[in-house]
Formats: structure tokens, sequence, C-alpha cells
């Protein structure tokens, strides 16, 4: 298609977009009594309205049920998770019984690596890219400290960080795989985000996980930014685990429940784990018995009871993916931040000399929604004007701005009305 960076256009895209009613289902923020550009579903995503009647359904249930609630409300708080399972499992490309939800991310990621991070004096190396998110940063430092601690591993040398080359932006495929084989015999783990959150660069899970597993490592991945934004086959791909926040992509609310991957071929495997009540055989849970059997499935992982009142936005949101499916979404993602592209191109042309440098790869298989440009002629003074004219995106230092055209309620008139404001913004900067 050949994109025109004109109103008329951008309108004519949104009459054409099978999604465009779905903009409805969601609340913006107000700006001079607008609906904002909204560009950071990267980070949090916007209410849906329905998310009002599923939360007031736990809280009227609770009112009028009380302890009950757990098993006479019509959503049962007793199996409420469950409900997530199989809208869950085909957003990710996983069995039901691979699917669960609990805790938050990096505390997931932590109980995860209980079970799947278990290095020996010479298999102790974890492989994770650079410039991963502070959160992962540190989890992985406490574990290799915890584990040095009590283990003797070496924890100076634990955490191998695979770099970009000099002068790029993104990190290669092939310098991945060849890190993993050339660590060898001391990799324990490969634990990387499924999409950088600094670039927007999608990873090669299938290739990565394969590779992995041939050096005798656990795969895992960190999809905080890839669920609910990327085609996932978690199953197919043999990944071992993964983990994922709800409140991006997913829309549950800030700091909401995180869902968890676990591989069915480690279901039965004798694994050590942090167990909790929630976690036990659920049909003789309240028999209160002394030696912990665990559910079959990922929900075997569990440790408490569910924060119901946190589940009912994600299961709002869930159940708007189910309507929709990820392809459509993706079919939308693809376009939209296609365009997006182009107007900022365009929008450079415009203007005198380079302002910007869209660092996130321009191949479509290597990104998903986000665009992620890196500032030359602006500092941060462009990034206060766009948000005091009602364009909400993200800062991130030393000089990058991070865009997200979330598919479910950006419209393409959004990616025009944006590039008119930013290139007032420049000319004024």
């Amino acid at each position: 298609m050949t994109f025109q960076n004109t109103l008329e256009f951008a309108q004519q895209l949104d009459a054409q977009d099978d999604l465009k009613d779905y903009r409805n289902e969601f609340i913006f923020p107000q700006h001079n009594g607008k609906e904002v550009i909204y560009f950071t579903g990267n980070s949090l995503g916007l209410q849906p309205k329905r998310t009002k009647k599923y939360v007031d359904d736990v809280m009227n249930d609770w009112a009028n049920l009380a302890v009950e609630g757990h098993f006479y409300s019509e959503k049962p708080w007793w199996d409420y998770h469950e409900r997530f399972a199989n809208p869950l499992s085909k957003l990710v490309g996983a069995k039901p019984s691979e699917i669960t939800v609990m805790n938050t991310l990096t505390v997931n990621l932590h109980l995860l690596m209980v079970s799947f991070y278990r290095p020996t004096k010479t298999r102790y190396k974890i492989i994770c890219e650079e410039k991963a998110f502070p959160s992962d940063q540190y989890m992985f430092q406490s574990q290799v400290d915890f584990h040095s601690r009590n283990f003797g591993i070496n924890k100076e040398d634990a955490i191998v960080e695979i770099k970009r080359r000099e002068g790029e932006h993104n990190i290669r495929l092939e310098d991945i795989l060849a890190k993993i084989n050339e660590v060898g015999d001391e990799l324990a783990l490969v634990l990387i985000g499924g999409v950088n959150y600094y670039t927007g660069q999608v990873f090669d899970m299938k290739a990565i996980t394969e590779v992995g597993h041939k050096a005798g490592a656990v795969v895992g991945f960190d999809l905080a930014h890839a669920a609910g934004n990327i085609k996932l086959e978690l199953h197919d791909w043999n990944v071992d685990f993964a983990a994922w926040c709800s409140y991006k992509y997913m829309n549950s609310g800030p700091g909401n429940a995180s869902g968890c991957f676990i591989h069915e071929k480690h279901h039965q495997a004798d694994l050590p784990r942090f167990a909790g009540w929630w976690g036990h055989n659920k049909e003789r849970r309240f028999k209160m018995e002394p030696t912990f059997d665990p559910v079959h499935g990922a929900d075997g992982w569990q440790i408490s009871n569910l924060p119901i009142l946190s589940l009912a936005p994600y299961l709002a949101s869930v159940e708007l993916f189910a309507e929709v499916g990820m392809d459509k979404l993706i079919q939308k993602r693809n376009q939209i931040t296609a365009y997006l592209e182009f107007v900022l191109r365009e929008i450079d042309k415009e203007i005198d000399g380079t302002e910007f440098e869209i660092i996130t790869p321009t191949n479509q298989e290597e990104r998903a929604c986000q665009l992620s440009v890196l500032l030359h002629g602006q500092g941060r003074s462009l990034f206060d004007y766009l948000m005091k004219n009602g364009v909400i995106t993200d800062w991130r230092e030393p000089n990058v701005i991070r865009f997200a055209p979330a598919p479910f309620y950006c419209s393409y008139e959004d990616m025009y009305n944006f590039g008119q404001i930013l290139k007032q913004g420049i000319l004024k900067g």
C-alpha cells in the first residue's frame, strides 16, 4: 500500500479498519476536551469500559455473599483463575494445562527460577540480553548472589550479556546463537525478553530455544512486551517456561496479575518449587493434608489463593482478546505501525536536517507494536511538548521516545494528528 500523510487518507484507513469499533470499548484520558493520542500501551494499557462491570460483580458478590462467594457467586472465586486457561492458551500458543495466573511478573520469574535455574559448579551461567529491563537484571543478580552463597558458584562471570555490535542499536540473532554455543557446557539458563522493552526488537524465540536446548540449557522468556502483542507458539517452540505481566498490551490495570507458561514436559518432572496451599491437589485442598500434592499442570506452581479483585479486570480484557483473536490484531498492528513509521519519516523530510532516528528494526518480523525514536536534534523538551499537547508517550534516557500504537484503540487519524503535533514541536524547539 502507498501511504499518504494526509488527514483524508488516515480517515480512509480508519473507515476500512475491521477493528475500528473496538476503540469505543476503551476509556481515553481527555486533553482540552478531546481524547488524547495514546502511545503508552506498552507501559499501561487503557481501561476497557467493560472492566467496571467485572469488578462490580466481585464487589457485589462480596457484599451479598461474603465468604460464600468462593463457591456460590456467578463466577465462583474458588475456580475463578481457571477461566483464563483457554483464552490465554490461544493468545500465547499453549495448551490450557500449561497456563496459570498468579502473583506479579518478577515474583513469578523468581518462583520459576526455583524450578528452572539449578546451577552446578560447572554449569551455572545465565545468558540474557544487554539492556534488559532493570527488574530482570536485578533478578538475575540476586539469584546468582543467592546461589553463590549457598552452592559456591562463581558469581563474577555467571551473567553473560549478549551485546549489540558497535554502532548498531539491535542485537543480531546470529550473535545470540553464537554466544549460546560459545558458553556451551557452562550454560544453565537462557532467559531474555521476547521483545526488548527499549528498542522494541522482537527476538526469534523458536531459534533461540532450539540452540539453547542443544547446548543443554533451560530456555525461558520474559514476555512483558510480547503477550497480547506478537504471535506466540510457546508449546510448539518447546519453550521451557515464560511469564508476562497483564497491564501493558493486555489492559488489565496497573501492577496487575501475571500469567505463566510451563511446558507440559515439566508437569510430571521432579522439579523443586516453592509450594503453597493453592497449588495443592484441588479435590483435597480443604482436607489440610500435611504433605504437598501438586495440582497437575501449571496450576501446581500456584502458592496462595488468587486476588480476585485483580483478576476481574484481567478477565475482562482477556475476553476482548478472545473476541478478536491475535491474527486480526497483528494484521492491524503491522499496518498502523508501518503508517506511523511513514508519518515519522515524512515529518523528518519536511524538517531541515535529521532530527531523529528510528532504532526499532524495519523488518516486520523483528518488530511489533513499538517504534523507539532516538532524538538527535532534539531533547527532553520535545517529549514535554508532546505531553503538553495531548500526546501521551514515553521517555527513556538518554534521549529515546517510545511510541506504541496499540491496535485495539489507536486510530490512523491519531497517527496523522500526532505527526502534525510533532512537526510543530520540532519547529518551535
